[in-house]
């Protein structure tokens, strides 16, 4: 298993548009697109409040980059992020790694 964990960080007032559209979008169609969700997250203490923070997993990279490839051509989230940014654009900079467990990790 691949695991990626990725950072989004949004301009300012933009991270409760972010959370809705991932809340009400995102999350089922990376789903549909074989990108399983693990876990979302925000700073409680932290260098930003304006950050969302998520890890999705895959079964291997070939596996994540097709997945990456149907989700960014699926016209449903074409709509989702035109519709979404209506009011301006939410996220200013993403951040990813891909990360590979070690032996001891509970998380295969």
């Amino acid at each position: 298993m691949i695991y990626e964990l990725r950072i989004y960080t949004c301009f300012s007032g933009r991270l409760s548009a972010l959370h809705k559209r991932f809340q009400d979008h995102t999350c089922k169609l990376f789903e549909k697109h074989g990108i399983k969700n693990i876990g979302y997250w925000t700073h409680a203490i932290g260098p930003s409040r304006n950050q969302l923070v998520y890890i999705v997993a895959y079964p291997d990279l070939n596996a994540r980059q097709q997945s990456w490839k149907n989700f960014r051509a699926d016209p449903e989230w074409v709509k989702v992020a035109a519709d979404s940014e209506n009011d301006g654009l939410i996220v200013e900079d993403v951040e990813n790694r891909l990360l590979e467990p070690t032996p001891y990790s509970p998380l295969q």
